[in-house]
């Protein structure tokens, strides 16, 4: 199996910076795509951006330029600096752990992993 320990959430000032980690232990071998989703009181969880073992990415348009997700393959970990926050990136932001459907077969693992989600509010 795969945990995924998140870490870095908190309270800040509309403005501010935060950084979100997230260490992966277990079969972390297996995992090809990281990301982070968050999700809103009320709302559905959202995609806010990924990040392949190769290092290529993706983000939601909502936090292009001011988010930066990267990646430690050697620890694996990924991270999420989350710069010039707003009120509206206020949510529980969850770590994913992506694993290619022929790996989780042969491993018997889920296809797919979570975080237990780290609280990130933003005061105006």
């Amino acid at each position: 199996q795969v945990q995924l320990v998140e870490s870095g959430g908190g309270l800040v000032q509309a403005g501010g910076s935060l950084r979100l980690s997230c260490a992966a232990s277990g079969s972390s071998f297996s995992i090809n795509a990281m990301g982070w989703y968050r999700q809103a009181p009320g709302k559905q969880r959202e995609l806010v951006a990924t990040i392949t073992r190769g290092g290529s990415t993706n983000y939601a348009s909502s936090v292009k330029g001011r988010f930066t997700i990267s990646r430690d393959n050697a620890k694996n970990t990924v991270y999420l600096q989350m710069n010039s926050l707003k009120p509206e990136d206020t949510a529980v932001y969850y770590c994913n752990a992506q694993i290619p459907p022929p790996v989780a077969r042969a491993l018997d693992l889920e296809y797919a992993y979570w975080g237990q989600g780290a609280q990130v509010t933003v005061s105006s």
